[in-house]
C-alpha cells in the first residue's frame, strides 16, 4: 500500500508524466520569468535556517545576483510592469543554485 502511495505521489508532481503537473509548472514557469526570477528566488531565509545556512555557503556572487533579482521583481512589481519580452526568453526560473547546498547541508548535519 505505501509503495502504491509512493508511486501515485510521484506521477502526481511529475510534470513529465502528469499534464496538471505540467500546466502548473508552466504557470509558474510564466509568471517567474515575468519579473526575472528563480524559483530558488522563492525561498524565504527568515523563515527557514537550512535555507539560510545553504546561502551562507553560497558564493557572493550567487547570492548579489540573488538579491538584484529579488530587487528587480520588487521594482516591477510597485511599477505594475514586467521584463520586456526579449529579457523573458532568457530567463531560467527552474535553474536551481540551493539544492547542492541544501544536500551539503543535510549530509553534514547527519554526520
Amino acid at each position: 500500500m505505501s509503495s502504491m502511495m509512493s508511486a501515485l505521489s510521484q506521477w502526481f508532481v511529475n510534470p513529465r508524466r502528469n499534464p496538471l503537473a505540467r500546466l502548473h509548472m508552466h504557470a509558474i514557469s510564466s509568471r517567474l520569468r515575468k519579473y526575472g526570477l528563480r524559483y530558488d528566488d522563492l525561498y524565504d531565509p527568515y523563515f527557514d535556517l537550512d535555507i539560510k545556512e545553504a546561502l551562507g555557503r553560497l558564493p557572493t556572487e550567487v547570492v548579489d545576483a540573488r538579491i538584484q533579482r529579488l530587487k528587480r521583481s520588487m521594482d516591477l512589481s510597485m511599477k505594475h510592469q514586467y521584463l520586456p519580452e526579449d529579457l523573458q526568453a532568457i530567463q531560467t526560473p527552474f535553474r536551481s543554485y540551493l539544492s547542492d547546498m541544501l544536500a551539503l547541508w543535510f549530509i553534514d548535519h547527519r554526520l
